[in-house]
């Protein structure tokens, strides 16, 4: 089988200088899956995936002054969107937008649609208004190996839920999500909080350096997307929770209902005490958990096969080599 090279640029800092992206999510070396081969660094690559990738904006007026006049000669160069292309046709070049479409960055997203299909054959995102609405397909962020994944038998439970977010507070969205939080740690529910950047009264055990810690003790993972408004977006939170062998008390829009088999998550019916309640009557025993452990297995082997991105790109290049 020939396989084909697909290379990726992204705006996400942490995936700029990658070169093993998605490796963990293949159990080939390399990043190959099927008929292609993950190598985002590489120079010469067949296809290009466009991952989140932010357009910078030639038009941007500056606002004047006499220091931006002293400065104008030190000013790093325009970013050429032509030399990050590879020298890849249009064709095959793909263009994913991960972010949900949040009010606050709405008209940002459809002005990277825009400039994307200027570039780009294939331009998708999680919202309504992208030229092509579609699910994101999966990524997650547990460091096991895919073999491991997907041969494990469930790890062992011993805390009741979990739960692993941030304290990002800059759409009325993210402030919601702290105010549920703020009302969960005044409630008697006994549950372990994980994150970054968290208020110092959120009484966080910190920030994990693997999400496999602090989920697959637990019976219950909380999953609470930052975006709930559409029939598109679904992240790894769910993924990364099912994945660990739990049992996600799931809060987001219906997309989940369409990917993943019934029963493999619960719903979450809202952010406030009828959503508390809720939580407390279900973590009060693993019975659920229990009761769930054949549809959470058949979702792992979804996510693992189906859901995959490498999948996901496997077949965009079978129908568009």
């Amino acid at each position: 089988m020939q396989i084909t090279t697909v290379g990726m640029i992204s705006s996400y800092g942490a995936l700029k200088t990658r070169g093993d992206w998605l490796w963990q999510q293949t159990p080939h070396p390399f990043g190959v899956w099927q008929n292609v081969k993950m190598q985002a660094l590489t120079s010469k690559p067949e296809f290009l995936l466009m991952y989140q990738f932010d357009f910078p904006n030639p038009h941007k007026k500056q606002k004047q002054s006499w220091l931006n006049f002293l400065q104008k000669k030190q000013r790093s160069p325009e970013l050429n969107i032509e030399s990050l292309l590879r020298g890849v046709s249009k064709e095959k070049i793909i263009y994913l937008m991960r972010e949900p479409p949040l009010d606050e960055v709405v008209e940002k997203h459809k002005k990277a649609y825009q400039i994307a299909q200027q570039y780009c054959g294939y331009v998708s995102g999680p919202d309504d208004f992208a030229p092509v609405p579609e699910y994101m397909p999966a990524i997650w962020y547990h460091s096991n190996s895919f073999q491991d994944l997907n041969e494990m038998s469930p790890p062992e439970k011993v805390a009741p839920c979990s739960w692993i977010t941030s304290g990002i507070s800059r759409t009325a969205n993210h402030r919601q999500r702290l105010s549920f939080l703020h009302s969960m740690q005044n409630s008697a529910i006994k549950f372990d909080l994980y994150g970054r950047d968290l208020p110092v009264t959120a009484k966080s055990q910190g920030e994990l350096g693997n999400k496999w810690h602090g989920m697959a003790p637990y019976y219950y993972n909380l999953a609470i997307e930052n975006y709930a408004d559409n029939n598109w977006y679904v992240s790894e939170k769910l993924w990364d929770a099912l994945l660990a062998w739990c049992l996600p008390i799931y809060y987001g829009g219906p997309a989940a209902d369409k990917l993943l088999p019934p029963g493999s998550f619960l719903r979450l019916p809202s952010l406030d005490e009828k959503g508390i309640a809720y939580i407390q009557e279900v973590t009060a025993t693993p019975d659920a958990w229990y009761a769930a452990k054949d549809a959470i297995a058949e979702a792992r082997q979804i996510i693992l096969h189906k859901l995959n991105l490498l999948n996901w790109l496997a077949d965009f290049v079978k129908n568009n080599g």
